[in-house]
């Protein structure tokens, strides 16, 4: 399992912050132009715990469907959306929005696992971790460009191995499942 952490720091309300993050359609504003991100769920979507979300990417000129379900929201503090149909065996993305005295602290970080074992493993180390952290990084930037609020500050995102799922799977100071 890898797991990719970046975040970024924002002068910008949390409310203000929160609202922009939990709004589907912003997905598309944030997500490289080539993977030609598009929702398809018929309706919009509320935001809320059990919220399914539907989308179609290209990967490599190939089309992916791809669901994600909202399995934690708690406003404004943090959501937690699952992949429940798409291309890896495991991915789970925490939302995380903190207020500081330098604005609100955005951190994002996915959990996830490639399908085919060694291959997927080999996929990795040649394209799609390269991949993803190009994905944060445009997100990052498009993020500061929306916000357009001087003074927003962003780390390189990061990729690493997890060798113990147990412990990949929550983070600190996220309220456990069950609380």
């Amino acid at each position: 399992m890898y797991r990719l952490e970046c975040s970024m720091t924002a002068p910008v309300p949390l409310a203000e912050v929160f609202r922009f993050f939990e709004d589907p359609r912003n997905l598309g504003r944030i997500t490289p132009p080539w993977l030609n991100f598009r929702i398809v769920n018929p309706a919009g979507v509320e935001m809320r715990e059990g919220a399914e979300i539907d989308y179609i990417i290209r990967w490599q000129g190939l089309p992916l469907k791809w669901k994600t379900v909202i399995t934690r929201h708690n406003p404004p503090r943090f959501f937690v959306d699952e992949q429940f149909r798409g291309p890896y065996s495991l991915w789970r993305h925490e939302h995380t929005f903190e207020e500081t005295p330098d604005g609100v602290v955005i951190r994002d970080r996915v959990d996830y696992r490639l399908p085919f074992g060694p291959l997927g493993r080999i996929a990795h180390a040649l394209m799609v971790k390269n991949q993803l952290l190009e994905i944060f990084r445009f997100r990052q930037k498009a993020i500061a460009e929306i916000l357009a609020t001087p003074g927003i500050t962003f780390d390189e995102p990061r990729v690493d191995i997890c060798f113990d799922a147990t412990a990949a799977a929550r983070t600190p100071g996220l309220p456990k499942m069950s609380d």
